[in-house]
């Protein structure tokens, strides 16, 4: 390490070699450390790399060039203080801001490098820091803790090696995953004194981002053993279950798989940025502008200098820069007139444009700041049950916020919570699970206050299991042998570990599925006590159970079932679990009424968004599995198609089965999630989930939070193993994708174990011609057709299938089938390929992509991420919160901070854009047209002082007001009509055409400030006979005009008034007079008087008044015009928002006036004592209320809103409008 920074490896490893225990020989090879840094400066590197960056923006660049110009004297007419000051000022505004980001990395790192870890040293344990372990260490790792880096499993304190750990910061699985140490160093024990002893030579690939892979072998004792994925414990694991294990330092730090998906920190710039570096026609208009004053100068000073005029340099004499001969001077002054005017009017060009607006207090990084700070302080995205605020954990991005066209998710933790809940069951053909209103004695949703079922005669309950049907327990504790045998099958069919922990039992299962259904069956009275590799032990209401376990016959995607062969008391049975139409295909003579049932209830529940199985039993005969058991052992052992032959096999004995039931169970999802889907889909953005989930889970997530949908015309699976299956299932896609609408198959049928929703999709209807405007209402007005509102298509695709999808030869055909589908889930994706999808959509879609996950497998995909990039505080652990631009508590947050403050921050940044273009060509143009009347000798109009601190005091506080707190419409109205943030995908708000617009408005203003004030003091006279003419007092009028008309449009453009608005806008105008006379008086300035002079005559006070109608009242007419005739959403929300407060203003006046008679008696209460109770909950429940009559006597527009802001999907907000007596419709 090197003043704080660490040196990195430049040879690349075609294998690596290590030597447990021997730093001398690993030190040779230079393996990195485990320290690992995700910051990008140090003290040595702040400086040269921030520079570096800032000046890669064109902007800062172009103003370094013009202030080594401004530092000659013969060409200046400025002082180069006037931009030596905004520079430096942007320099170190950007500077402190990076340098306050990077802060919070090098904390974050500090963190994870100070953990501790247990290392051998000398044949003892010491206490080290994560940072200071090496290759070839041998560290010792306790039960819950992260694993400090990639291990070589050596022994454990679980019999034959194994260990168990969860891999949620790897691939977002909370299940335990099984590890087991080699035999041959199991026997080392945790005795220190062998552990140093041990010498052994790894042999094993180099570093590498493969999460499910490694190759090696290992020397010891003059022996070489196979090593793969199973002895390897990866860094950011947690050992779970298991009390100790040792393991030896393979990869370490940055070299470890998991650093090596996270991929690197990148310098993330917004597309506002981006676009004000493409914006460079406007150096063309420029140097035409700077030609054509340096053609028309040289032209002029010849004919000055060839005729009598010559004379003059008598008086006025050239520099002796210029020679003396007319053509030749003539042609000097013309170049260095050429270069004055580019000082003089610079900010003409949209890039020094840019870098005033930095420069003044208003600047972007300072409205970036305000906003973030916004986003942090918002009190409706705190979560309280975590104490968690959002937090912007950088200041560049909060437009982007507002331009996202592209999410890609992680599911667990994201999306769910990744907890299971068991919420109702089917035994015997009886529902359970239903909870039935004692009042109305109807089956109603439990809420907060509904009584669940009381476990505690059971001293084994979870205090925390929830039942609200207490039939099902009476039916248990009644010894229903239906019921008993269900949960004496939940309590056996299973892989979940025990353990005790502080006294109490605790289960450590592989999926949260097994978990949940585990936990039902203790809290019904079939407690799961112990497994061994040979038995299993269950409590059950007759005592303790030991069953012999024969066999396990594992779970998997293909097969969709798990069973288990046990002995007890003589008798062997196999118990199944699994999909229902896996199940019911393999059911022996079943009852078909029970069967009906069960598939009826099974219906039901999957209509309400649960997740199902079914469950069934077998009798074996003795000499049956005997024969079986041999061929299963001949299958297993077998050399070829082991896999085919034991597949056969479990077919063969999963027949026949006897039906049981079925559960179901709550997939629990973030609050809010299928709202915040819902909205964000209307609102236009495209939801891509990548997960490392398995496809069935991650389908039936989909559903659940309304991704999927019953609308959808078919769900396109492709899950080929090699390149030509996956391109023909591609091109099966996009024959379906590309097939008229006639021949279009049928809405795609959903299958049992998923949910349904209805949703409505947003249109507007204008009140003149009833033409409908899609999309946001800017400039779209194309009926919507039946086919965008229902229908469509989504794709699912497998991780082992999106291997080829990548590939050179697929990915524009993979994109092209994505990009057509409503939604898209990729299942079984390793870290890295989440990255190369999003990559993928940014290569060749061009569109601003968001990446949001909570584990560390999604850091390589939120580093990727196009611009705003953030991560949910979640379950998993905080590795991706700590790489991302943003974070959240909860992913309901995710539509508030998208729809409210990206908006908001979009909105209020292209306005002050706008506006600042249209200020700075509003004062730079007037220098031009003044040119005309000095023969273009590059003069300015303006007093210096004022050129340079117009931008900075006298115009910067209005907007800054107008960029932090203006908002066209209430954050409520943004989140119920979603449609509100289409502009942002359009870029509709500042582009090109808006840049030329606002460029032409300032051509137009600079015009009307400079013609009108100068019609009125040419040869103008007072009437006490002064001459008010001069240039100082002309430019002090033109000056005060062009403040007050700037002023007077950002009043024009502030939608919404706060007191700070106010302030600053009267303060500005305040600020000039004061400023302007203490400049003038008290410093000397050269002004001094003139504004004086000019206010004491009626022509100033006519001229401004003249100047600023001129340009009011066209802004006015063009507004009205388009609010009253072309109104976009925006334009109907803002006219619902003062209906609703005029309607409210009425209302309050209503209830404010008293009434005219006035009783004496008491009014403590206006109930009898013998009163009953009303009718409260019928009313709640809506079960005795009538739908209201429709008014016939009311016109209507409808401004279609989100359903999920809707208590009905099909709702629509609708305005109601008094008749005129005419019968004419108001509109």
């Amino acid at each position: 390490m090197v003043f704080g920074m660490r040196t990195k490896t430049a040879v690349a490893e075609s294998e690596r070699r290590i030597r447990a225990n021997d730093l001398e020989y690993n030190s040779g090879f230079q393996y990195a450390d485990n320290f690992i840094k995700t910051s990008k400066y140090t003290l040595l590197t702040f400086w040269p790399m921030n520079l570096f960056e800032q000046f890669q923006r064109l902007a800062n660049f172009y103003f370094l060039c013009l202030l080594v110009l401004q530092l000659i004297p013969v060409i200046s007419s400025l002082t180069f203080v006037t931009t030596l000051v905004p520079l430096v000022f942007v320099l170190l505004l950007t500077a402190i801001k990076d340098a306050y980001d990077d802060f919070q990395r090098h904390r974050s790192d500090r963190q994870v490098n100070r953990r501790h870890a247990y290392v051998l040293r000398a044949d003892r344990l010491t206490r080290e820091q994560w940072s200071n372990v090496r290759v070839g260490d041998v560290i010792r790792m306790e039960n819950d803790q992260f694993v400090a880096a990639d291990l070589l499993l050596l022994s454990t304190s679980e019999p034959n090696g194994l260990s168990y750990i969860e891999t949620a910061e790897l691939d977002g699985e909370t299940n335990l995953k099984c590890r087991q140490a080699l035999t041959a160093t199991v026997e080392l024990g945790q005795d220190e004194t062998l552990l140093g002893m041990f010498d052994g030579e790894i042999v094993c690939e180099p570093p590498n981002n493969n999460l499910n892979k490694f190759e090696g072998t290992l020397s010891w004792n003059n022996k070489k053993y196979a090593l793969d994925n199973d002895k390897i414990l990866l860094r950011g694991c947690v050992l779970r279950n298991t009390q100790w294990c040792y393991g030896v330092v393979v990869f370490a730090g940055r070299e470890t798989k998991l650093m090596q998906n996270s991929g690197k920190t990148k310098f993330k710039r917004t597309s506002i940025d981006r676009l004000l570096n493409y914006i460079i026609l406007g150096i063309v208009f420029f140097l035409l502008m700077c030609l054509f004053c340096t053609i028309a100068c040289g032209i002029g000073k010849l004919s000055v200098c060839t005729s009598a005029g010559q004379h003059f340099r008598v008086y006025l004499p050239w520099d002796a820069l210029v020679p003396d001969d007319p053509a030749g001077g003539a042609t000097v002054i013309a170049l260095l007139v050429f270069f004055s005017y580019a000082i003089a009017l610079n900010t003409v060009v949209p890039i020094s444009l840019y870098v005033r607006v930095t420069a003044t207090a208003a600047s972007v990084e300072v409205i970036r700041l305000m906003q973030s700070f916004l986003i942090n302080w918002d009190l409706q995205m705190y979560y309280e049950k975590t104490d968690t605020p959002a937090k912007a954990r950088t200041t560049t991005l909060n437009e982007e916020l507002g331009q996202v066209q592209y999410i890609f998710s992680d599911k667990t933790g994201t999306l769910t919570q990744n907890i299971m809940l068991f919420n109702k069951c089917s035994i015997a053909g009886k529902c359970y699970g239903d909870y039935i209103d004692p009042i109305i004695g109807e089956v109603t949703e439990p809420n907060e206050y509904t009584k669940p079922v009381d476990f505690s005669a059971n001293a084994m309950a979870e205090e925390s299991f929830r039942f609200y049907d207490q039939t099902l327990l009476d039916a248990v504790r009644s010894g229903d042998e239906d019921a008993h045998m269900f949960f004496r099958l939940l309590a056996l069919c299973h892989t979940v570990m025990p353990e005790e922990k502080n006294g109490k039992l605790k289960y450590q299962a592989q999926s949260p599925d097994e978990d949940a259904l585990v936990s039902a069956a203790r809290n019904f009275g079939f407690i799961f006590l112990a497994r061994t590799p040979n038995s299993i032990t269950i409590r059950g209401p007759g005592g303790d159970e030991e069953h012999e376990v024969l066999c396990i016959l594992d779970f998997n995607n293909v097969r969709k079932r798990m069973s288990v062969i046990l002995r007890r008391a003589g008798r062997i049975r196999l118990y199944c679990k699994g999909a229902d139409n896996v199940l019911f295909e393999r059911m022996g003579p079943t009852e078909p009424e029970l069967k009906s049932r069960t598939e009826e209830h099974l219906q039901k529940f999957a209509g309400e968004g649960l997740r199902t199985l079914v469950l069934a039993y077998k009798e074996l005969d003795e000499a049956y599995y005997e024969d079986w058991k041999q061929r299963h052992h001949e299958a297993s052992t077998s050399m070829v198609q082991r896999e085919e032959q034991l597949d056969t096999l479990y077919e063969e004995i999963e027949r026949d089965l006897m039906l049981i039931g079925a559960t179901a169970i709550e997939d629990k999802l973030q609050d809010g999630v299928p709202h915040t889907i819902a909205n964000l889909m209307l609102a236009g953005l495209r939801l891509w989930v990548l997960t490392g989930d398995k496809q069935e889970t991650a389908i039936n997530i989909g559903y659940s939070c309304q991704l999927l949908t019953d609308d959808l015309q078919d769900v396109f699976v492709v899950e080929g193993h090699s390149m030509q299956e996956v391109e023909t299932e591609l091109n099966s896609c996009l024959d379906e994708l590309n097939r008229p609408a006639a021949d279009a198959k049928p809405a795609h049928k959903q299958s049992l174990s998923v949910v349904t929703f209805s949703r409505t999709y947003l249109y507007v209807t204008s009140r003149r011609g009833g033409t409908v405007h899609t999309d946001e209402g800017y400039g779209h007005d194309t009926p919507v057709e039946e086919s965008e509102r229902r229908g469509g298509y989504a794709l699912v695709i497998n991780g082992h299938s999106l291997i080829w999808a990548l590939t050179s030869k697929l990915e524009r055909q993979f994109l092209e089938v994505a990009c057509q589908c409503k939604a898209v889930i990729c299942c079984r994706v390793t870290p890295l390929q989440k990255a190369l999808v999003v990559e993928l959509v940014k290569k060749y879609k061009k569109a601003v992509t968001l990446s949001i996950g909570d584990g560390a497998n999604d850091v390589s995909m939120i580093k990727t991420a196009h611009i705003g990039s953030w991560a949910i505080s979640g379950q998993e652990g905080l590795q991706a919160v700590l790489s991302s631009d943003y974070s959240i508590a909860s992913s309901r947050y995710l539509e508030r901070l998208l729809l409210v403050h990206g908006r908001w921050s979009y909105y209020r940044m292209c306005k002050f854009l706008r506006y600042f273009f249209y200020k700075n060509f509003a004062f730079t143009l007037c220098h031009f047209w003044y040119s005309f009347f000095l023969r273009l000798s590059a003069q300015t109009i303006f007093d210096p002082m004022f050129i340079a601190v117009y931008n900075l005091f006298y115009t910067s506080m209005p907007v800054l007001a107008l960029a932090v707190f203006d908002q066209d419409v209430k954050d409520r109205h943004s989140l119920t009509y979603p449609k509100l943030y289409t502009p942002g995908l359009l870029n509709a708000f500042f582009n090109k055409a808006e840049f030329f617009k606002a460029a032409l408005y300032g051509f137009f203003t600079s015009l009307v400030l400079f013609v009108v004030p100068y019609g009125t003091y040419r040869d103008a006279l007072s009437p006490n006979g002064y001459v008010i003419s001069d240039h100082q007092l002309f430019g002090a009028v033109v000056a005060t005009i062009l403040v007050v008309v700037v002023t007077t449009q950002i009043c024009l453009d502030t939608a919404y008034w706060t007191a700070w608005n106010h302030v600053c806008v009267w303060g500005s105008l305040l600020a000039y007079v004061v400023l302007h006379f203490v400049y003038n008086y008290g410093m000397g300035g050269p002004y001094v008087g003139s504004l004086c002079m000019a206010m004491k005559e009626a022509n100033f006070w006519f001229t401004a008044v003249l100047t600023v109608i001129v340009l009011t009242v066209p802004v006015l007419a063009w507004r009205f015009y388009f609010v009253d005739l072309h109104p976009t959403l925006s334009d109907l929300v803002r006219r619902k928002q003062r209906e609703d407060k005029a309607q409210k203003r009425r209302l309050d006046d209503i209830q404010r006036t008293p009434s005219a008679r006035r009783r004496g008696r008491s009014v403590r209460s206006g109930y009898a004592f013998a009163h009953q109770e009303g009718f409260g909950r019928l009313i709640t429940s809506g079960k005795m209320m009538r739908r209201p009559a429709p008014l016939a006597s009311l016109s209507m527009f409808s401004l279609g809103r989100s359903e999920a802001a809707s208590p009905r999907a099909e709702t629509q907000v609708t305005f109601y409008t008094e008749r005129s007596s005419s019968g004419a419709a108001d509109g």
